[in-house]
């Protein structure tokens, strides 16, 4: 199963966000992330948060089409997408893509990236991607897909990242450390459809500009 989780951030594009859904896919929306799934014409399969950005125009049309609604006190330590997250896990996907989570407020995103660095999600396929970006985290390896000329950054994430090597990027990193003070790995270029990331040791944040 794969699940689509749809934040309270933006989508830059629509018709590029409407590319990644699949007729299987299950739609789970953590709060305000119900309006980007009405957008896209999608009946989610849960909602879930404090509900607190979710119109009463969104709320009579959840409630009218049956969907389930699990709301949470507002006087929680967690965000809406880290419940959403939570959630999820609970279903044994084989794949979570998160939509909508970048963009916004700095404060948001950066919480939301950090999300995926739990040590829990290491053996899943989880992803933040909008059709424009995906974002990622490599522990061990990891493969791009795009186009030639599509951007990738390689960003270490809490501390240095040794034995970084890489195939079909413009600029070949051979077992070298990637240091989080630096800009190395930044605005990388993919040379073929396929890239390939191999680390040694570290977490590294891999992002892949997919198109504008």
């Amino acid at each position: 199963m794969r699940i689509i989780i749809f934040a309270n951030g933006n989508l830059p594009n629509l018709a590029k966000a409407r590319t990644l859904i699949r007729p299987d896919d299950f739609i789970l929306c953590a709060d305000g992330g119900t309006r980007h799934a009405i957008a896209l014409g999608l009946t989610p399969n849960i909602v879930l948060g404090d509900l607190d950005s979710i119109s009463d125009e969104e709320r009579i049309k959840m409630k009218e089409s049956g969907v389930e609604v699990i709301q949470y006190s507002a006087d929680k330590n967690e965000t809406d997408l880290e419940l959403a997250i939570n959630h999820a896990l609970t279903l044994n996907p084989d794949e979570i893509l998160i939509l909508a989570a970048l963009g916004g407020r700095m404060d948001q995103t950066l919480a939301n990236i950090a999300l995926l660095s739990n040590l829990q999600l290491a053996t899943f396929n989880i992803k933040l991607v909008d059709g424009v970006e995906e974002l990622f985290f490599c522990r061990d390896q990891a493969k791009v897909e795009g186009r030639s000329g599509d951007i990738v950054s390689l960003i270490p994430w809490q501390g240095e990242v040794t034995g970084v090597f890489t195939e079909n990027l413009r600029w070949h990193l051979h077992h070298e450390t990637l240091y989080p003070d630096k800009t190395r790995g930044i605005s990388n270029e993919m040379t073929a459809e396929v890239a390939t990331v191999s680390i040694k040791s570290g977490l590294l944040l891999i992002t892949h500009i997919t198109g504008y």
